[in-house]
């Protein structure tokens, strides 16, 4: 049972929660494999239509960022990493790509988190399946990389990031978050349902629904009632994808199990409202929304 602070009576095992039933979600022997992607992509995705002129930049004054490499099952993981200068601790946030990979946008959350005082770390967690960098469309990428990347192999990662910046870039292990957006929004139901450490969690129009396969066998709205820390959903009323109907249903099922899920819906804004390099861009809702985040982070003891 979660109560209202996103505490949890459940049992756990080894750090992270007994997930009996839930096939595919506990995770199995690295394939060893090996990554494709041995580095991050420079600039943006080459899948958008066109980049608009308003980006955000966030300089590095204040903080430290670049790139690192973190030591996973089956080698070193590329992945991003911005903190504060200074000796830390700080408040961990894992940040989840879209399908498009850790590119700038995302490199440029984290220089923005690390500017509010967090340790903000986002892993490349397609690096195995494709080099999303190379490819021009989304269609391509979900059809090639992001349905061949198992869940399993996802939350894996995500806890070696965790890790990884609790031990070598200042951060505290008892002040976990999770934000991600698209693809990543979905990444933070799953994952809060999967972690015992993690505090908070905000999903940026993640979808609830979609296929079941052997590898990605539970939708986020399958696992909405076992979501062990508060989760925040910020969804756009116009987006054409992810109908606000069903989010309402996932929310609903996590509070009849006691759960903590909050439910903002900005009416104007479709699907990417946040993301500043695409034309699906929205100010008003990217910032009340950014805003939003924060605050749920500082509620739920992730600050």
């Amino acid at each position: 049972m979660v109560t209202s602070d996103g505490a949890t009576s459940e049992p756990e095992t080894g750090g992270t929660r007994d997930l009996q039933g839930l096939d595919g979600l506990v995770t199995p022997p690295f394939s060893r494999r090996g990554f494709v992607m041995t580095g991050l992509m420079s600039g943006l995705t080459l899948a958008t239509t066109r980049v608009e002129a308003q980006v955000i930049h966030t300089d590095e004054t204040g903080i430290e960022a670049g790139e690192v490499r973190i030591p996973v099952g089956d080698g070193p993981m590329p992945a991003y990493r911005a903190m504060p200068s200074g000796p830390g601790p700080f408040p961990i946030v894992l940040v989840v790509e879209e399908i498009f990979g850790v590119h700038e946008y995302i490199k440029d959350i984290c220089r923005r988190l690390a500017k509010a005082g967090y340790t903000a770390v986002a892993p490349e967690l397609f690096a195995r399946q494709g080099d999303v960098s190379t490819m021009t469309d989304a269609q391509t990428i979900v059809r090639e990389v992001v349905s061949k990347t198992p869940d399993a192999q996802v939350l894996g990662d995500l806890d070696a990031a965790a890790a990884w910046a609790a031990a070598e870039a200042k951060g505290d292990s008892g002040r976990l978050g999770i934000t991600g957006w698209c693809r990543g929004g979905r990444t933070v139901w799953l994952y809060a349902a999967h972690s015992a450490s993690l505090k908070a969690g905000v999903a940026w129009y993640g979808p609830v629904g979609g296929a079941r396969t052997p590898i990605q066998p539970k939708t986020a709205g399958d696992l909405a009632a076992e979501i062990r820390a508060p989760v925040l959903g910020l969804y756009g009323g116009a987006d054409t994808g992810i109908p606000v109907a069903d989010v309402e249903k996932a929310r609903d099922a996590a509070r009849a199990a006691g759960r903590t899920m909050e439910l903002e819906v900005f009416p104007d804004a479709p699907h990417g409202f946040h993301a500043d390099y695409r034309p699906s861009y929205r100010k008003a809702a990217a910032d009340e929304g950014w805003s939003r985040m924060l605050a749920w982070f500082r509620k739920y003891g992730v600050a």
